[in-house]
């Protein structure tokens, strides 16, 4: 038995991406940075270090929260690893990426992120199950920047 869960939380580095598939599935793409601490050696303090995670969610839930969704909103998210592997211009590529099944908006319309203000903002959604997509396919039409 394998067990392939995720649970991050963090902010949105970019506004979301909407795209469709050839068959006219919504994908939407965004990234998440999710802080890392560690102790520096040399002055003793405690520093973040930023991850930076691709996330994409697929199905009629991604289209609404294209439209919810920007830079900087925080999110937690609960999905699925899913590595992919392609070739370009005679390089071969590879990510891992989230496959969002879960998101809550933990960032309230003022940007405060108060419990109080919060409620009215929140949103809990389950994605349609990701599809098997051809790394050929429109999802990778634009360079992976990395």
């Amino acid at each position: 038995m394998s067990i392939n869960r995720v649970v991050i939380s963090g902010n949105l580095t970019r506004d979301p991406e909407l795209r469709s598939t050839a068959s006219g599935m919504s994908v939407l793409g965004f990234g998440v940075a999710v802080n890392d601490r560690r102790k520096n050696n040399q002055t003793g303090e405690w520093e973040d270090y930023p991850n930076f995670i691709d996330c994409t969610m697929f199905g009629a839930r991604a289209d609404a929260l294209s439209r919810i969704l920007v830079k900087g909103t925080k999110v937690a998210i609960e999905g699925k690893l899913r590595w992919s592997q392609w070739e370009r211009d005679g390089q071969k590529r590879s990510k891992i990426e989230v496959i969002v099944d879960e998101l809550e908006i933990l960032t309230s319309r003022d940007g405060s992120g108060s419990a109080s203000n919060r409620g009215a903002y929140s949103s809990t959604t389950t994605a349609a199950p990701a599809p098997v997509i051809d790394a050929n396919s429109s999802v990778y039409d634009e360079d992976i920047p990395f």
